[in-house]
């Protein structure tokens, strides 16, 4: 099967894997816009729990925001896992890349806490 990979606006940055040795990763993933959405809608949300907090509401509607959050989070994290999968994956088996899925189990351990 030949995987092709699409890089609207590609760009360089390097992260750290899970074992500490950098990455380069430079490619956008197709739902990169709707991540970083979902994610700047999830920070909105805290941010109103935070003054809710600070405003003394009451812990139980508190609670219930606060899980608001923690769900939108999980869903960010499936787009992303995926689109991970849909790529990365796809290109890492194709390579033979063990180490890729050895750090992609490890982001799974840490994400499913």
């Amino acid at each position: 099967m030949d995987h092709h990979h699409d890089h609207e606006h590609p760009h360089d940055h390097a992260y750290m894997h899970a074992h500490g040795i950098a990455h380069t990763h430079g490619h956008v993933h197709e739902n990169q816009k709707a991540v970083i959405n979902r994610l700047a809608r999830a920070i909105g949300h805290l941010e109103k729990v935070k003054r809710m907090v600070e405003e003394g509401y009451d812990c139980s509607e508190v609670l219930v925001q606060l899980a608001a959050v923690r769900s939108a989070l999980d869903n960010t994290g499936k787009v992303i896992l995926k689109d991970h999968m849909r790529h990365c994956m796809v290109d890492a088996v194709a390579a033979g890349d063990e180490e890729a899925i050895d750090d992609l189990c490890q982001a799974i351990d840490k994400f499913m806490k």
